[in-house]
């Protein structure tokens, strides 16, 4: 996530160096054509072309804004899972303690179980960031659960599913010896269902793309204009007075499409919020904040250290 106001400009060049070449070595060659050959029918009225533009406008309008609500929906979604990550490691701490003054209460058993219910909770997290952009780094998790869990973890295709299921094992493991009472599991369950939800809303966005037709209409229809822009602009320099100030028609040409083509990247950016880029939202850092969140409510000292921007960027 980027969270600097300025942008380096080779960052910026990676986005838009394809289409950005293409513009200038087309107005290039417009140009050359129409100042070596001197043929004013190579300029056309600038009116339909502005039209165009002004269409074109409302079109890429449309597709940015539609990106940018996936990527919203994306922050918002694990916003969610923030909180509910929190909510779930108080529920699970403050119910287990309550039964402290019952005949059957063993501390040993309950600080285990809340050690390895919120320890889950955090893996479930970090499992999550890693399916999401199609990482295989699932030894970061290896240390938050038991060995056999964890061996038994590895053999799944969807190992975040598969938490949410020991987790549930655990819950009821705890209710079966006293460490939680017959009523608690109804409110712990509540927030494994609103993490589920939450899951499946981030699945969503990362298994169904915007649609392609905008996408690719966008692309072209930018082309296009790019394509017929120096043409219009040749119309302003055809008189023999401003001939010599036709190459003009480049850096103009260069200026106006590269607006659009900013505007079109910039959508293409934001439309896919969970592939590792500068532009994603941050979940390496959501995923350190609810760890250490987790660790901190557990009464642990030795946290991890804290998520910090590099160079203007969160990952």
């Amino acid at each position: 996530m980027i969270i600097k106001r300025n942008f380096h400009p080779l960052r910026v060049w990676a986005y838009i160096k394809n289409q950005v070449l293409f513009a200038l070595l087309w107005a290039v060659a417009v140009w050359l054509v129409f100042y070596l050959t001197k043929r004013p029918e190579l300029a056309v009225n600038f009116t339909p072309i502005g039209v165009l533009g002004s269409a074109l406008a409302i079109f890429v309008a449309f597709r940015n804004n539609s990106a940018y609500s996936r990527w919203w929906e994306a922050r918002t979604l694990w916003g969610g899972i923030v909180n509910s990550s929190r909510v779930l490691a108080r529920l699970v701490i403050t119910f287990t303690d309550s039964h402290a003054n019952q005949s059957n209460y063993d501390k040993n058993h309950s600080e285990a179980f809340k050690k390895s219910l919120i320890y889950k909770q955090i893996a479930w997290v970090h499992a999550l960031r890693l399916q999401l952009r199609s990482q295989n780094n699932w030894q970061e998790i290896e240390p938050l659960l038991p060995a056999e869990e964890y061996v038994e973890l590895m053999t799944k295709d969807h190992k975040v599913n598969h938490l949410q299921l020991l987790m549930g094992r655990d819950i009821y493991a705890a209710m079966a010896e006293g460490t939680l009472g017959g009523f608690d599991s109804f409110q712990i369950e509540g927030q494994l269902l609103a993490l589920a939800n939450y899951q499946g809303g981030a699945e969503r966005i990362k298994n169904t793309p915007l649609p392609r037709q905008y996408d690719f209409f966008t692309r072209i229809f930018v082309l296009l204009f790019a394509a017929l822009l120096p043409f219009g602009l040749l119309g302003f320099f055809t008189s023999e007075t401003l001939l010599p100030f036709s190459w003009l028609v480049v850096p103009l040409s260069l200026v106006i499409a590269g607006v659009f083509i900013i505007m079109e990247r910039t959508g293409a950016a934001n439309e896919d919020p969970f592939e590792n880029k500068v532009t994603d939202v941050a979940l390496s850092a959501i995923c350190n904040t609810v760890e250490r969140n987790l660790r901190e409510m557990l009464g642990e000292k030795d946290l991890p250290p804290k998520s910090e921007p590099v160079d203007g960027y969160l990952f």
